[in-house]
């Protein structure tokens, strides 16, 4: 009587055809691996989107409404689809968790069709996906959109630190610690509280110091400012890399009593004596350790392991190598990427994921046309700088670093009209136009407000 050996992790569509034999066994015994009531599906579709974040939902709504019903794939395994932007105003206790998400059946498009599993292995030579269930997804067009994943592991310590109940170290980047960011500062009394930017690419490079304001001003609220150290430890080697806006920052860091250190990463937590190991950047293998009683923590990021597998389809940096201009990928045709996995050097953010969608889907459907590609996408990204819990200093600029602003009044300035925005304005933008693929990017607002702009000379 033959014994079946159970599936564990289904591969993609890689059936045994030769019998399995353990070290012992001889084939006239007859133990053969049974894949007989084993059946996986193969999708085809015009359009495979991987990710259901910003990007993807947007672009598989714009996408279907054009194509047609079931043209479209989403190939996206999470059950939530999250307003990341807030997740800062979460750690300040300005909102709570559950105002941040909606259920990823509610957001993506009912014309596409939602494949919830993962794409584990790219194979743009033959134009497929395979999947976490062990499926194949044939395309003619695949969009690529999955965002970064975040690596608290690649820092020691530092995972083991987050689960430490009622511990010292927090983070807002995962909704798994967002609002514990909170619950830390309200436990915090006094001593050295230290903030970090990674030594990698991140998504929302302006939220490692958003924090920091946010904090330094509930101490202020609370009459307990001199009660606090406060130190951010960038491992760029600016504040900000728009010089319009750092210049604007470098100030408001002095006034408050923030010390700012460039070019310091953080490579250990010693959580059990309290103790962030640091990296002088300048002088490598120089390390410090300080002691805090809060530690703000920003994980390493990097496009996920399962695209960073296939570097034919990625740059030296681990994005994908797509054309800066038509977000069209260098060497394969029918390829797009969008948002924060794609290798153009844009700051990553909703909003730079949002001015890329008409670029994309335009210069997409030109391609299944056969005609030329002629939309252009500048670099613009946005990043409200939160600067408290009533002023922000609304950051837009391009490619260049250039300021490429909206509005007709002085936005490296900390405004209350900026921060309502921030706070109410823009996830309803989110939710009501962006993700339904109606919402471009300010660009036609820009137009609009230029007419009551000083001309430059």
């Amino acid at each position: 009587m033959s014994s079946r050996i159970p599936l564990g992790i289904r591969q993609c569509n890689r059936l045994l055809a030769a019998p399995i034999y353990s070290s012992n066994e001889a084939p006239s015994q007859g133990r053969l691996f049974s894949t007989s009531q084993v059946h996986y599906e193969r999708h085809d579709c015009k359009v495979l989107v991987v990710g259901g974040g910003s990007g993807g939902c947007a672009m598989a709504a714009k996408l279907s409404s054009h194509l047609g019903k079931d043209k479209v794939i989403v190939l996206e395994p999470e059950d939530r689809h999250y307003y990341q932007p807030m997740f800062t105003l979460i750690g300040g206790g300005m909102k709570r968790l559950e105002q941040s998400y909606k259920t990823m059946a509610e957001v993506l498009p009912k014309k596409a069709k939602w494949v919830k599993e993962k794409a584990m292995e790219f194979d743009p030579d033959n134009n497929t996906v395979c999947t976490s269930g062990g499926d194949t997804i044939k395309y003619d067009f695949l969009l690529i959109a999955t965002g970064l994943q975040l690596k608290y592991e690649k820092i020691p310590g530092l995972a083991e630190a987050l689960e430490i109940p009622n511990g010292k170290v927090c983070s807002i980047y995962s909704p798994k610690y967002a609002e514990g960011v909170y619950d830390v500062l309200r436990r915090t009394t006094g001593g050295n509280l230290i903030f970090t930017f990674p030594d990698s690419p991140v998504k929302c490079p302006g939220a490692p110091q958003k924090i920091v304001y946010i904090v330094e001003h509930y101490f202020r609220k609370l009459g307990k400012r001199d009660k606090v150290n406060i130190t951010y430890n960038t491992a760029l080697p600016v504040l900000f890399g728009v010089k319009h806006y750092a210049d604007a920052l470098w100030p408001i860091c002095k006034k408050r009593n923030i010390t700012v250190n460039t070019r310091r990463n953080l490579v250990e937590v010693r959580h059990a004596e309290d103790i962030a190991v640091f990296e002088d950047l300048e002088n490598p293998g120089q390390l410090c350790e300080e002691k805090y009683s809060l530690l703000h923590a920003v994980p390493p990021m990097s496009a996920p392991d399962e695209l960073t597998k296939c570097r034919k389809l990625m740059n030296t940096a681990g994005f994908v190598d797509v054309n800066n201009s038509t977000l069209q990928h260098v060497r394969y045709s029918n390829v797009f990427a969008i948002g924060d996995s794609s290798g153009t050097p844009n700051s990553k953010t909703a909003a730079a994921a949002a001015a890329q969608s008409p670029v994309v889907f335009r210069n997409m459907i030109a391609a299944m046309e056969g005609k030329p590609l002629t939309e252009v996408y500048d670099g613009y990204a946005s990043c409200p700088l939160v600067t408290g819990y009533s002023t922000c200093i609304l950051a837009e600029f391009d490619y260049s670093l250039t300021p490429l602003e909206t509005f007709p009044v002085a936005q490296n300035k900390e405004r209350y009209s900026m921060f309502i925005m921030k706070k109410d304005f823009m996830p309803l933008l989110y939710w009501k136009l962006m993700l339904p693929g109606h919402w471009n990017g300010p660009g036609l607002m820009r137009k609009l407000f230029g007419v009551f702009k000083p001309n430059k000379k």
